[in-house]
């Protein structure tokens, strides 16, 4: 059986070698010139998609619901490694939905998130992690309560919050703490606002609950999908944590195309996202 397959394979090589003996010269030549010309832009794409496949990807914040955090026009390098890998992590969403991901690795609470949003996958959002599968989140008076404890807040002054009109406004600043001892900074502008008193939340398996830094300005998990918030987010729609911030342009206050390199917010170039 062996020396037959080895007969077969033989002779499969010897009629390859012929088919390219076939070929005229000239056109051999021709279909190396062509390889040597693409070869370099060819491998360059594959990697470029297996890297933004496997490793990260930029993303563009077009709003400032994680101000002051995040601003409007920073471009965020997403870390897709760092809770393993489902549809969502690969181009065009190809492949298989699943509740569960390759490589799964729980995310952290107070971790920066990329995802897909539930009610409408076309859309990506940036959020921060606030509840794991199973806690209790509440909001009481303006106070974040997570598993029935209040979180501390320390005041820290103002900051300038950006509209998406361009418009800057100082408004009140407080570093947050979670339970696990990360510590980061929100916006609060009001304490009786329409999401500062809500039921209890409680986060379903296979899911997380995400809310944004500018509190007051966020429709987050706190707004049921059905209202145009984005509820609970399962964890096959994680993209990656949002881990650096590559560059960052004030575009809503530069009126031309000509005006941007003067926008350039050289500070926020390569930032941590905390």
């Amino acid at each position: 059986m062996k020396e037959t397959i080895k007969r077969t394979t033989d002779r499969g090589r010897q009629a390859a070698r012929k088919a390219v003996a076939a070929i005229p010269p000239k056109t051999r030549s021709q279909v190396q010139a062509a390889w040597n010309f693409i070869r370099e832009p060819a491998l360059t794409i594959l990697l470029v998609f297996a890297a933004t496949t496997a490793v990260a990807r930029p993303y563009y914040v077009p709003s400032g619901s994680m101000e002051p955090t995040i601003q409007i026009g920073d471009e965020l390098l997403t870390s897709k490694f760092a809770y393993g890998y489902s549809r969502y992590s690969l181009p065009f969403d190809i492949g298989p939905a699943s509740p569960t991901r390759l490589l799964q690795r729980m995310p952290t609470r107070g971790d920066v998130i990329v995802f897909r949003l539930p009610r409408d996958t076309k859309q990506v959002y940036v959020k921060r992690l606030i509840g794991l599968p199973g806690d209790r989140i509440q909001m009481q008076d303006g106070n974040l309560w997570i598993n029935d404890k209040r979180l501390a807040l320390k005041s820290g002054g103002t900051g300038m919050v950006e509209g998406e009109n361009g418009e800057m406004v100082a408004v009140p600043r407080f570093t947050e703490t979670l339970p696990n001892g990360r510590t980061h900074e929100i916006f609060k502008m009001q304490w009786n606002g329409p999401l500062d008193n809500t039921k209890v939340y409680v986060v379903p398996p296979g899911h997380l609950f995400m809310m944004g830094d500018n509190r007051d300005n966020s429709l987050d998990s706190r707004v049921a999908p059905e209202d145009g918030g984005v509820g609970f987010v399962p964890m096959e729609n994680l993209i990656g944590r949002a881990d650096v911030v590559m560059g960052s342009v004030d575009y809503l206050n530069a009126h031309s195309l000509l005006e941007w390199p003067a926008e350039l917010r050289v500070a926020r170039l390569m930032k941590p996202v905390r």
